[in-house]
């Protein structure tokens, strides 16, 4: 079954797209390989709290595709924004065969993310994008909150025919975390829909920042839901990224290593304790290690082909050859 899902390519075209102040969006040759079992189980069958639905993995030759650190949908159409490591913005649209499953990301593009000034990140301590949401007005998608570990801060940009781009509009922090300036910093940032307690409300959630107690600290942004919050998660690994479900509860996904390989797990923690000033613990709905998953990074929520919310996870590869972009969907279990 496997090597089938390694024979079944899809190859993908792209068209280039240019933005304002002189700089171009370059267009980049996307294989996709089909993925039809997770951790044993086919598609459509359950694992933990969750439901298999297919994946891919993306392969390319070019240099600026891969290192996958955040990802958002922002069409009904799924089309996607994922953020790079290396100062990118990496846009697309999944497609899907006739039975819901993903089967290819296509129309992919990769541009420069910009600072303030209009102007491409100057150096790779400002380059290292880790997070990012999608911003709603008046039920549509309006803007990506982007967030950076190493040169910690949280940056808003416009959003354009389903495309990121433009100068960035800087959002203040806590000093407390903009002094925070190590690849530890930052990891997770989302925003609490209509639904939520605190709808409106960004949280900014750290890796290796940690209370006395080892849980990770973090903050939520907003008008009146504001101030501290601590995350407490499973032993020996981090948040790498958060997701609000449509109904206020939110998901951490969290990523590690094993013995030669790379662990994850996935918490749901109930709307009610998703507010500032208080532990957010949860229940683990999925949790993997080995062949199945790479460096889970990235995490999103969105609706799919029939209406059904899908969870999307996305590996960053690190640019290594032995790493895979993945891109990995599932259901909530009835």
């Amino acid at each position: 079954m496997q090597d089938r899902c390694r024979r079944r390519l899809v190859h993908l075209a792209c068209a280039a797209l240019l933005i304002p102040a002189g700089l171009e969006a370059a267009e980049v040759a996307v294989q996709s390989r089909q993925l039809e079992r997770f951790e044993g189980v086919a598609a459509g069958e359950q694992i933990g709290g969750l439901v298999w639905r297919g994946g891919i993995e993306m392969i390319s030759r070019d240099d600026a595709f891969g290192g996958f650190s955040g990802i958002g949908f922002v069409s009904p159409a799924h089309h996607l924004v994922m953020v790079s490591d290396r100062g990118n913005f990496v846009s697309g649209q999944l497609i899907y065969d006739d039975a819901g499953h993903p089967l290819a990301l296509i129309g992919v593009e990769v541009e420069a993310i910009q600072n303030s000034q209009g102007a491409p990140l100057p150096r790779a301590f400002s380059r290292d994008a880790e997070a990012l949401d999608v911003i709603y007005r008046d039920g549509r998608p309006a803007a990506l909150r982007v967030g950076y570990e190493n040169l910690t801060r949280v940056a808003d940009f416009a959003l354009s025919g389903n495309r990121p781009g433009g100068p960035a509009r800087e959002i203040p922090i806590p000093d407390w975390l903009a002094g925070t300036r190590t690849n530890q910093s930052l990891e997770s940032v989302c925003i609490a829909p209509p639904a939520s307690p605190i709808a409106g409300s960004t949280l900014l959630l750290t890796e290796g920042v940690t209370d006395r107690n080892g849980d990770h600290v973090g903050w939520f942004l907003g008008n009146r839901d504001k101030g501290p919050v601590t995350f407490r998660g499973t032993l020996d690994l981090s948040p790498s990224d958060c997701a609000f479900l449509p109904n206020g509860d939110l998901l951490v996904l969290e990523r590690g290593t094993g013995m030669l390989s790379f662990t994850m797990a996935l918490r749901r923690v109930p709307a009610t304790k998703v507010r500032p000033d208080t532990l957010m613990e949860g229940e683990v709905l999925l949790s993997a290690a080995g062949s199945g998953i790479d460096n889970m990074e990235g995490i999103a929520v969105h609706t799919a082909p029939g209406g059904e919310t899908r969870i999307t996870l996305v590996s960053d590869d690190n640019f290594n050859g032995w790493q895979r972009n993945l891109l990995l969907e599932f259901a909530l279990a009835r």
